[in-house]
This record gives C-alpha cells, structure tokens and sequence, in this order.
C-alpha cells in the first residue's frame, strides 16, 4: 500500500473548506461592493491560512480565529446578538495581516477597484 504524503497540515485544508463553504453561501445573497469584499476577504484568509501552516502556534491561532469570525457570522436577532458585519470582519482580517507581516494581503474594496479600473483601455471606461 503506497501512502501519499500530504503537503498540507491536516487543520489546514478544514480551514480552507470553512472559508470556501461560507463564501459559496454569501454568493447567494450578496452582489457589488459587498460581494468583493466577501471575496477578498476569502482570498487573504486562504491565503494566510496556507502561509502559516508551518508558523508558531499563536500564529495559527490568529489566523483560525479571523476564519472563525468571518464564517461565524450572525444575524441580529434582537438586542442580545450584535451583528456581525462583512466590515467586522474586514477590521479582523487586516488586523491579523499586518500583526503578522503580510501587508500585501490588505482587504480594500476601494483599492482593489481603482487597481482594476487603472488596467482597463481609456476607451473602454467611455464606453
């Protein structure tokens, strides 16, 4: 019997299937702005996720509480639960980022448009 060595931690792929299975679940409810968001948040926690398979432990620990966060999200249900806001979670994310050195993974809608939109041929923005 040939075993196959995984080159990824076991918590880690878990992770990543949190992260994609809430993402896939926003898709259906969001559009715009607040989609984007919701996809650049998943694309830094993916990403953070996999950098710090071989990190310390709090490392790990910062980044499966951002996970948690993002996909734990709760809906108001009067005075008793706040809601939690993709915006929450971004302020979670890009707090986890920059504690950990990865600046490059920043979540800013605005950024992330202007990037996109400076790409785009002059005569495609006319029209």
């Amino acid at each position: 019997m040939t075993v196959e060595k995984r080159s990824v931690e076991p918590g880690t792929d878990v992770l990543i299937r949190k992260v994609d299975g809430h993402l896939a679940a926003l898709r259906t409810g969001l559009s715009g702005a607040d989609l984007e968001l919701a996809e650049g948040l998943a694309r830094a926690l993916r990403e953070l996720v996999v950098s710090t398979a071989q990190a310390s432990a709090a490392d790990r620990g910062q980044v499966r509480a951002a996970v948690h966060f993002f996909v734990l999200r709760r809906e108001s249900r009067g005075r008793l639960l706040s809601v939690r806001s993709l915006a929450a979670a971004q302020r979670v994310v890009n707090r986890v980022v920059l504690q950990l050195g990865r600046p490059d993974l920043l979540v800013d809608v605005r950024r992330e448009r202007s990037a996109r939109e400076a790409t785009l041929p002059a005569d495609a923005a006319v029209s």
